[in-house]
């Protein structure tokens, strides 16, 4: 019988089916290629949605560009001064005056042996007779030093670190202090701890006005994505209809807070560089007054490429909160 358990036709038949079963079956690399695929058309259909509106994008990546601009400038101004003060010859100094006991051989010998010293840029020996004409030449009384019966001034060294910070300098003057033949080790750093504290109030202002701008970009994100999930606010409710999940209907919005973070931290790069290009000119002017060489160095890769990252992931961080706050209000009934 045809129906026959064990027959021919029975085994064909079953042979067959498992065959159509197995023929209809997913593989691993054809769900990777339509994940990939889908993932590729959303994000060219986000793109297609922010061109389609040119005027509202541009404004909304304006103002985040304009956010990540101003802590970045910021950080690029401190980050130059930082440079000057140390390129700057009139860096802190540590003057060492020597005993009496000390002639101006061994003086010399002395400036010699510090200026090999890991932390020492460079020294300068003075002896006694110098300093007594520099000072005569400084404070005109050459008449009344000359009727002294012997120079009353020491032989000094004058020490150049290769760091202005404070803490640094603390401890090469106790070190320097230790040495034979110095009685007083002298550090000239009231103007070096007023600049390091100005410059830490700086970077301390910068990090404020960085979480404050940080922030606004936040909401600029969460109330422009928003915006975009309720005018398609009917499309989401059909594609919840048909079974979407949450996941599918968040995948848009979330590659656009991806564009208009990475846009807004294009758009902030190209205003640092450009202000940047238009400072150069007169930075160079007054650092040849000063018979200096300087230009401003901009972020540079790492620090760009480091911009770019962060400004993307706000962008994605705002549009999850925008998506995660409407999703759940929106819903087909």
């Amino acid at each position: 019988m045809a129906g026959k358990p064990g027959s021919k036709e029975t085994s064909i038949n079953t042979a067959s089916t498992r065959r159509g079963a197995s023929n209809q079956s997913v593989t691993f690399r054809e769900k990777t290629d339509s994940y990939f695929q889908n993932h590729q058309s959303v994000a060219k259909d986000s793109v297609q949605r922010l061109w389609i509106h040119p005027v509202a994008s541009l404004l909304t990546l304006a103002v985040i560009a304009i956010a990540l601009a101003l802590p970045s400038g910021f950080y690029l101004l401190l980050k130059n001064a930082q440079v000057v003060t140390q390129n700057w010859d009139g860096r802190a100094q540590i003057s060492l005056f020597l005993s009496d006991k000390v002639d101006e051989k061994q003086g010399m010998e002395l400036g010699n042996t510090l200026r090999k010293h890991k932390d020492i840029l460079k020294t300068e020996f003075i002896s006694k007779e110098q300093a007594l004409k520099e000072f005569e030449d400084v404070s005109g009384l050459k008449n009344v030093m000359s009727g002294l019966s012997e120079n009353p001034l020491p032989s000094v060294i004058i020490v150049y670190p290769k760091s202005s910070e404070p803490d640094f300098l603390n401890i090469l003057q106790g070190q320097l202090a230790k040495e034979s033949g110095v009685d007083l080790a002298q550090l000239d750093s009231q103007w070096v701890q007023r600049l390091y504290s100005i410059l830490k109030l700086g970077q301390r202002i910068v990090g404020a006005l960085a979480i404050g701008l940080v922030l606004a970009v936040l909401l600029v994100i969460v109330n422009t994505i928003g915006l975009a999930i309720e005018n398609r606010k009917e499309e989401i409710i059909i594609t919840k209809l048909v079974g979407a999940t949450d996941s599918f209907v968040r995948r848009p919005f979330l590659y656009t807070g991806i564009l208009y973070g990475f846009g807004g931290g294009m758009l902030a790069l190209f205003i640092i560089n450009g202000f940047l290009i238009w400072l150069n000119s007169p930075v160079n002017e007054l650092a040849h007054l000063y018979n200096a060489r300087f230009s401003l160095s901009g972020l540079g890769f790492v620090n760009s490429f480091g911009l770019l990252i962060i400004a993307a992931l706000l962008g994605l961080l705002g549009a999850w909160m925008a998506v995660g706050r409407h999703l759940r209000e929106i819903e087909p009934h």
